[in-house]
């Protein structure tokens, strides 16, 4: 299974050169969909799906299609799905992607054609696919938002919990002195990227990608 972790997307050469790597070939030669479906329940200003977009077409993909999954039937979006080289799920909020893919069965569609795909996250695209961390330590992390009381279960394609937009101005509680502190909170090993950077998944090799900081703790 290969994946592509990213805090904010493909935001500089060497994080669009992993991605080409992981396909197999030159991104102009790849279609990619992404799903922008966590954001749904994001208020206010939506400036940074914008950004999400100008940088995927700044790649010079074969073809972008864009598709919220919420929105259409199973049939649908799995049709789309099929189509496309690579699969992109955006940010927002992953407690409500998590919720809604198990609703509609997304793991499952996902098992079955990521031999052949890449998948790559943004944000929360990235945070579902893998481990989430306590709803105790999330909320150390980023007190800005609300997690709920319960907290939906992730895919766990990967072992480990991202933790993206390390050193954001939006997030000033994601930080490396904090991270410190928790660690031994921790209940798997942790990536943390800022959003210059991004973790490769290709099998069982995991490789740290980009032009900015990161935090690794391994379990």
């Amino acid at each position: 299974m290969k994946l592509l972790l990213t805090s904010a997307g493909i935001t500089n050469d060497a994080i669009a050169t992993a991605l080409s790597g992981l396909a197999g070939r030159p991104l102009s030669e790849l279609s990619i969909i992404h799903i922008p479906t966590a954001a749904n329940l994001e208020v206010g200003d939506k400036e940074w799906i914008i950004d999400e977009l100008v940088k995927l077409k700044g790649c010079h993909f074969k073809s972008i299609d864009i598709l919220d999954v919420a929105g259409v039937s199973p049939e649908v979006w799995k049709a789309r799905m099929n189509t496309a080289d690579i699969i992109s799920f955006g940010g927002g909020n992953e407690q409500y992607l998590a919720k809604l893919f198990e609703k509609i069965g997304m793991k499952d569609f996902l098992t079955s054609v990521l031999e052949t795909k890449v998948y790559v996250g943004t944000s929360a695209g990235s945070m579902v696919a893998g481990q989430y961390l306590s709803r105790e330590l999330l909320k150390i992390i980023y007190p800005e938002e609300d997690f709920g009381e319960i907290l939906e279960m992730p895919m766990k394609f990967y072992n480990f919990s991202f933790i993206p937009h390390l050193n954001s101005k939006w997030f000033t509680s994601a930080r490396k002195d904090i991270l410190e502190k928790i660690k031994d909170k921790l209940s798997y090993s942790v990536y943390a990227t800022d959003d210059e950077t991004a973790i490769k998944i290709d099998g069982e090799k995991i490789e740290i990608v980009g032009k900015g900081d990161y935090w690794v703790y391994n379990k």
